[in-house]
């Protein structure tokens, strides 16, 4: 006769997962409005005029490093309900990863901000209609790009030069993760433009979730074939 089960450990059982998820979801959402605070707030207050498109570039830096140490700690929580630790986790992502993700983040936001304003003053510059198209395509392809570095420098060590080089690589050797990704910018996108940017701020740690859930084939071949 075979021996009974083990007695299930407190804090492992389905329940207590579901409860180990939601509150790693409610610490990291509030830790990454922390740390994003100072920018979001001037950012939602910013009138949607084509004149601030730099200043709200500015503005969204400090949500760079917050998005970085969000994925840190989502992909490093634990789902046992007695032993979770997300906030420091989250600042452990955030001290290791803020440098790496500044030259990632100031970049493209730089870029999306030159993008955004030549489009704003479309009509005066006289150039063909395609060229719209064409700048457009060079946004969304530079923000696919930027997705994929920013999860591939929050969750491994590699210098920026690698990091930029593995993005790309990525985009085309991952083209579902790509196409999952594309789908999250819209509707991100579509959120802010229907809503207010305070809305994709508010669901930042589901975006978050959603991106590393999108990323992992990328993430299982970067550690199996360029880590130790």
């Amino acid at each position: 006769m075979s021996d009974a089960p083990a007695e299930r450990r407190f804090g492992t059982g389905p329940l207590s997962r579901v409860a180990a998820l939601v509150y790693t979801l409610l610490i990291v959402e509030l830790l990454f409005l922390v740390t994003a605070a100072p920018g979001l707030a001037a950012l939602v207050l910013l009138d949607r005029d084509a004149g601030n498109i730099p200043l709200a570039a500015l503005c969204a830096l400090p949500a760079g490093p917050a998005l970085s140490a969000a994925l840190y700690a989502l992909r490093h929580r634990r789902s046992d309900l007695t032993d979770l630790r997300p906030a420091a986790a989250f600042w452990r992502g955030y001290r290791g990863n803020v440098a790496g993700v500044m030259k990632i983040w100031a970049p493209w936001l730089a870029g999306l901000a030159i993008v955004g304003t030549n489009l704003a003053n479309f009509a005066a510059a006289g150039v063909p209609g395609w060229w719209a198209v064409l700048l457009v395509a060079v946004a969304v392809a530079a923000s696919l790009w930027a997705a994929a570095a920013l999860v591939i420098t929050s969750l491994f060590a590699f210098r920026a030069a690698d990091v930029a080089r593995l993005a790309s690589y990525s985009l085309v050797r991952f083209p579902g993760v790509t196409v999952s990704n594309l789908c999250l910018l819209v509707v991100a996108a579509g959120l802010t433009l229907v809503a207010t940017e305070a809305a994709v701020t508010l669901l930042a740690v589901v975006f978050a979730a959603a991106l590393l859930r999108n990323s992992r084939p990328m993430i299982d071949e970067i550690r199996e074939r360029f880590t130790a």
